[in-house]
């Protein structure tokens, strides 16, 4: 599946290596004429160095080829340091097409090394993260396009490369979902690290799942709406219709129901309106319109 992801991935030896002042030429500034090149300036005394440079080692293997890191000890290279005018260790720059580009001295913290290493990977014109990105674009496309089985391979195999990656989980757990098997989807987001098991991209993929078990047990919209129609203080009926509206894929007529019914009654079964309100519009992205007017339409009852 790597092919799919983007391509072998490059070996430790090939993206990590020590420079010395006599290849500093070659690994460093001929290098980085074809991707850029880090430069971490280190030393075996500097505390430090200890924790930024295995976090850096990290950054740019998880980048697969899209940039390289030249390793300096100053001790054994002090004429490549005062080259560079580094006077304090850690220091870091960054090469591209022989010219160094962005750099900095001293610890930082995980993310930013991840964010200096994006940055140093889009100046370069690639990807950061190994083509993932890319993968996970072709399997939602898969995905929309009714192939759910091709694109369960690929997010399985991205989940493969980035165990931690939220959208590959729910991406996974949405190709099942397609395939009629909620139980398989809800053990896929049940096998997510508990890091990212609140992440926007799962908590959608639980409340497809708990709105397609729902559709399963829809009622048909033509009976449901004859009901609300001769009782219109008929709750369960109108909570039912919802369901059944959403079942058939009218996710706009299934919030009017619900507002509709909270309007009526909001604390009726526990304020089951809202919490359905908000099942859906978790299921849904951010920006659908259906999301926006209904979260507004609700604020306003709520705020009223």
């Amino acid at each position: 599946m790597m092919d799919i992801i983007g391509g072998a991935e490059a070996s430790a030896a090939d993206l990590i290596k020590d420079v010395s002042e006599a290849t500093f030429m070659q690994d460093v500034v001929e290098a980085s004429q074809n991707a850029p090149v880090i430069v971490d300036f280190w030393a075996p005394w500097c505390g430090p160095c200890k924790t930024l440079g295995p976090a850096l080692e990290a950054a740019v293997t998880r980048a697969k080829g899209a940039v390289t890191m030249a390793k300096v000890n100053v001790d054994e290279n002090q004429m490549i340091a005062q080259q560079m005018r580094v006077q304090s260790i850690p220091a870091v720059f960054a090469f591209y097409k022989g010219q160094p580009i962005d750099g900095f001295q001293g610890a930082l913290p995980p993310s930013e090394i991840d964010t200096f290493v994006a940055k140093v990977v889009e100046a370069g014109g690639g990807s950061a993260d190994g083509g993932l990105g890319e993968a996970l674009e072709a399997a939602e496309t898969m995905l929309a396009e009714g192939e759910a089985e091709d694109a369960a391979q690929i997010f399985a195999a991205v989940i493969g490369e980035d165990d931690k990656n939220a959208a590959a989980y729910a991406g996974l757990a949405r190709s099942h979902l397609a395939q009629d098997d909620a139980d398989q989807a809800e053990a896929v987001l049940n096998g997510a690290p508990a890091d990212i098991a609140e992440a926007p991209e799962i908590e959608a993929a639980r409340a497809q799942i708990e709105l397609a078990r729902q559709a399963a047990n829809a009622g048909p919209v033509a009976d449901l709406r004859a009901q609300v129609d001769a009782d219109p203080n008929n709750h369960q009926a109108r909570f039912d219709l919802a369901q059944a509206l959403h079942a058939t894929d009218d996710a706009e007529a299934a919030v009017a129901e619900l507002l509709e019914l909270f309007r009526r009654d909001r604390e009726w079964n526990d304020g089951a309106a809202k919490s359905q309100l908000f099942t859906i519009f978790d299921a849904l992205k951010p920006e659908d319109t259906v999301v926006l007017n209904g979260r507004r339409k609700l604020s306003s009852m709520i705020f009223a």
